[in-house]
């Protein structure tokens, strides 16, 4: 099978795009023909091995991970003895993160409570753009923000494959959702169903006065202080990303992890950074039922072929995306 594979740090253009053997699933795993992926954050840190600590989990030296992606939308091909949830030909999704990842593949076997079924209302190219920021999205609104009816809540980074899915799942909620974007993404995030849209470029959100129950950042640098004087009284701040590139690079997140659990102390405001969540069956299955009703929907900026992994992450790193980038594979059978 085809395969993109990582043997070391470095640039994009160290990625190889190979024939490997193809996998066999275990007992309890099965083995799924994947026709797309996207890109994540992950995966940039992951292939230059940036920031240095990240490595003490993809490996010191070289990469512990052979194949990047996490994200799958395939069918299953064969199943193990024991596995009991999925048969040959069930079209499913999902977040392989924490099983190795190895979705940038034709073929990936996994654990069986690793997929979900996929929405039927999706083909598999925008499924595949789905699993992981949607997975975040909901974990930062509902698991850590707390997320009510009612509720105001603002994303910062709203046009992104994160903030898409952000603004939609916190209209589900049944918030008051505030995005936060530049000038060409206005339009965009307001048919998202964003009930305030607010250009980044032109006005500043700390300034208008607006005191907000849930603020969750995506994108972009804004001090820790800043986002802590536009809250409400008792309102939560979560901190999932922040910029890729430039002398703030990685800013945001350092000050969340470092300086939010101190300023947390005082007072009732809760600031702090998204802790990695566990993606299970049960919360996909949740997004799935979100996007068969209609309530959310994936963005998709560009699709890839397989074979051009490195320019879609080039893509990714270096301009603003509206939405996910998608990997395409196409089998020749």
């Amino acid at each position: 099978m085809k395969a993109i594979i990582l043997e070391k740090y470095g640039s994009f253009d160290t990625l190889k795009y190979e024939d490997i053997e193809k996998p066999v699933p275990k007992d309890n795993e099965v083995l799924i023909k994947i026709y797309a992926s996207s890109v994540n954050f992950n995966i940039l840190g992951l292939v230059k091995g940036k920031p240095f600590m990240a490595r003490f989990w993809s490996g010191l030296l070289k990469p512990k991970i052979r194949i990047p992606g996490n994200d799958i939308s395939g069918q299953v091909e064969a199943v193990g003895k024991n596995v009991t949830r999925f048969h040959p030909g069930d079209k499913i999704f999902g977040d392989i993160y924490e099983h190795g990842f190895g979705a940038f593949a034709e073929y990936v076997a996994v654990p069986e409570n690793a997929p979900a079924l996929k929405p039927s209302n999706l083909t598999f190219e925008e499924a595949g753009a789905v699993p992981e920021s949607a997975l975040v999205a909901l974990h930062a609104l509902r698991d850590k923000g707390h997320i009510q009816k009612g509720k105001k809540v603002l994303i910062y980074g709203a046009s992104g494959g994160i903030g898409t899915f952000a603004v939609q799942i916190a209209k589900a909620f049944g918030a008051e959702v505030t995005g936060v974007c530049s000038t060409r993404n206005l339009d965009l995030v307001q048919s998202l169903g964003a009930d305030h849209v607010i250009d980044y470029t032109k006005d500043d959100f700390i300034n208008d006065g607006q005191k907000y129950d849930l603020i969750v950042s995506i994108a972009g640098y804004r001090s820790i202080f800043n986002y802590r004087r536009a809250l409400s009284p008792a309102g939560i701040y979560v901190c999932i990303g922040g910029a890729m590139t430039g002398p703030k690079a990685m800013t945001q997140i350092f000050q969340a992890l470092l300086l939010g659990p101190i300023i947390s102390i005082t007072g009732k405001k809760k600031l702090g950074i998204l802790p990695l969540i566990p993606s299970s069956q049960k919360d996909l299955d949740l997004i799935r039922e979100l996007i068969e009703s209609g309530k959310v929907r994936p963005v998709i900026d560009r699709r890839f072929p397989l074979q051009q992994t490195a320019e879609a992450l080039k893509y990714y790193e270096d301009r603003h995306s509206r939405g996910k980038i998608v990997i395409v594979i196409k089998h020749s059978d």
